[in-house]
């Protein structure tokens, strides 16, 4: 139980947070990979070596203790990490290694400071909170598993398309070996793949939007080749190595960030391989003949790099939709096509009653949300979804 002097304690010790830094949660991600090595198969450890899990666990951690009285406030964060878990399929039993590392790494960091009470005081923060996950993610998969089609945890599916939409970009789409049907999802969520890619040392699980709609015997990803010294471990090997035939395990979809009718016009915005989840959202919306206006705007570096171009077209042309693109590096002569960044004043925009949707590089979605705001959209109707470990914009 949580009591009011539990509270007292955990803010108190806020600024010695906010001066530790990300340096806490790098001790405690070392020494959690030390003690549990087996937990590498669960973590996605591209981010760990590029330091992105380190930062987004230690701002999850100071955003806990600074609202420990007003949980409401973190409703939408711990939604979409919830969400994340379910398709690493977190266990309770991970959370009470978790914690126990996370008390251990405060005692070894401060160990003037982290008294008794301080301890007491975070392990029942930690002990509320771990609840609440816990509690959330089982309704999930709950959810999930007695769903038509569902399951729960991860199951074995073919590969049985594999199609290049642009220089970078790769769909696959698979099937379950069961031949059964599988489970809806909403146009705009992810599904979980694992696998152990040559050159890896661990079982790797990444989350791909899906980029089509729903139809109970199939799941398409459209996955981008990424390249650096520690990205790209699982895009190289599905590009690469996944061939028609072969065999993945999936989890079940997941994602607090999806397509929900409002009966207003729509304006999809996406950047690079944010247009995975958009394609999905257009393909729905094409589907069931939309009644309100929709604007589809899309910027990547070059045409080379221009994913479902042509199904794009066609689907907004047939629907009579507004369309643009813009391309960052070179010139065109196709219609609805500009050079540099997205710029919302050479297009029209339903300023006062449309919903707009943000998917792509956490930069970009930041730039075109706070472009939105100054011609006066209103915040609460723009909705996005971030790659990796959970940022805010």
């Amino acid at each position: 139980m949580l009591t009011t002097n539990h509270i007292t304690v955990v803010k108190s010790t806020i600024p010695l947070l906010e001066a530790g830094g990300s340096a806490v949660t790098e001790h405690f991600y070392k020494r959690l990979f030390t003690f549990n090595p087996e937990l590498k198969d669960v973590f996605n450890m591209s981010n760990q070596a590029t330091g992105r899990q380190s930062t987004a666990l230690f701002d999850a951690i100071l955003a806990y203790a600074k609202n420990i009285d007003n949980l409401a406030v973190l409703k939408h964060a711990v939604e979409r990490i919830a969400q994340k878990h379910t398709s690493f399929h977190v266990q309770p039993e991970h959370y009470d290694v978790v914690g126990s590392h996370l008390i251990e790494t405060l005692r070894e960091l401060l160990p003037e400071q982290f008294t008794l009470e301080v301890e007491n005081a975070w392990a029942a923060a930690y002990g509320v909170l771990a609840g609440v996950f816990i509690n959330r993610e089982e309704q999930l998969y709950s959810e999930r598993e007695s769903a038509q089609g569902g399951w729960r945890g991860k199951r074995a599916f073919c590969l049985v398309e594999k199609t290049e939409e642009s220089s970078l970009v790769t769909s696959f789409t698979f099937e379950p070996m069961d031949q059964q049907s599988v489970i809806d999802y909403e146009v705009g969520q992810y599904i979980g793949i694992e696998l152990k890619p040559e050159n890896s040392d661990n079982v790797e699980i990444r989350q791909y939007s899906l980029s089509n709609q729903s139809n109970n015997k199939s799941y398409r990803i459209s996955v981008k080749r990424e390249s650096g010294e520690h990205i790209g471990v699982m895009s190289n090997h599905l590009h690469d190595n996944l061939n028609i035939g072969d065999i993945v395990d999936l989890h079940a979809p997941a994602g607090d960030f999806f397509f929900v009718n409002r009966e207003a016009p729509v304006v999809l915005v996406s950047a690079g391989v944010g247009v995975t989840p958009m394609q999905a959202m257009l393909e729905k919306l094409a589907d069931e003949n939309y009644d309100k206006p929709v604007y589809y705007f899309h910027a990547c570096e070059n045409e080379a790099e221009h994913s479902f171009e042509q199904r794009t077209k066609d689907l907004c042309t047939n629907q009579g939709w507004h369309y643009a693109t813009w391309y960052k590096s070179e010139n065109s002569d196709k219609g609805n096509t500009y050079k540099g960044l997205i710029d919302f004043n050479q297009v029209d925009l339903p300023m006062k009653e449309g919903n707009f949707y943000l998917c792509g590089p956490v930069g970009f979605m930041a730039y075109a949300k706070a472009e939105l705001i100054k011609l006066g959209i209103c915040e609460s109707c723009i909705h996005y979804e971030v790659f990796g470990p959970h940022e805010s914009l």
